[in-house]
């Protein structure tokens, strides 16, 4: 049944779902609980009518696990990267075992230079965690790289729901009419943190504004 529902999910992501990724769902379906997540610090917060607009915050420097992928939509990029993701982190890899969840995910896109829509390549990150940090597990899957990302400073801004290259658009322009006119950000590479499944609906996600070094 498990397995169906992911079909079905996976079909809205015009992904098809191979059958040896039933291990792996069933495996992160009974950890679903135990996330841990990603180590920042919050700079400051930024609210609007009450409500908390955005937050600015730095990450320290540590290990990912990368994959790249750029396929002609955004969806099927960041549903085929996950998947190989998953499959490192609960069997295929050096140690032979469940590695353990972080969150968020992150999905670095570039925008093209007219800045209508995103570049096909899509980078998909996962943190390795706490206990992996300093002897990360090799990946069978020679499409996953290890990667040590340097101290990342951002402004985030949290919004719930799909995230297709449209949502993503439209949520990089709300936010750039919130911030207004600045140049303390990068403009053409931004990073979409998933911290839910794809399989609710409502899900939480942030859109993440890179400051300049």
């Amino acid at each position: 049944r498990l397995f169906a529902h992911w079909e079905a999910v996976a079909s809205t992501h015009r992904v098809s779902l191979p059958r040896d990724m039933a291990g792996p769902i069933a495996q992160m379906a009974r950890h679903s609980q135990a996330r841990e997540p990603v180590p920042y610090v919050s700079l400051s917060q930024h609210g609007k009518c009450n409500e908390e607009a955005y937050e600015e915050r730095q990450y320290p420097a540590g290990k990912w696990a990368c994959v790249t992928m750029g396929e002609p939509m955004y969806e099927q990029s960041i549903s085929m990267s996950f998947m190989k993701l998953m499959r490192y982190i609960c069997k295929e890899n050096s140690v032979g075992h469940y590695l353990g969840m972080t969150v968020p995910v992150l999905n670095e896109i570039h925008l093209t230079k007219e800045g209508t829509e995103l570049e096909r390549e899509v980078l998909t990150a996962y943190y390795l965690p706490g206990q992996f940090q300093q002897n990360p597990p090799v990946p069978m899957d020679p499409e996953i790289h290890i990667t040590e990302r340097a101290p990342l400073r951002v402004i985030t801004r949290v919004f719930y729901g799909m995230t297709t290259e449209e949502t993503i658009l439209r949520e990089i322009s709300l936010f750039w009419e919130l911030l207004g006119s600045t140049d303390t950000v990068l403009r053409e590479t931004y990073i979409v943190a998933s911290y839910e499944n794809p399989s609710i609906p409502q899900r939480r996600n942030e859109i993440w504004f890179i400051c300049r070094a």
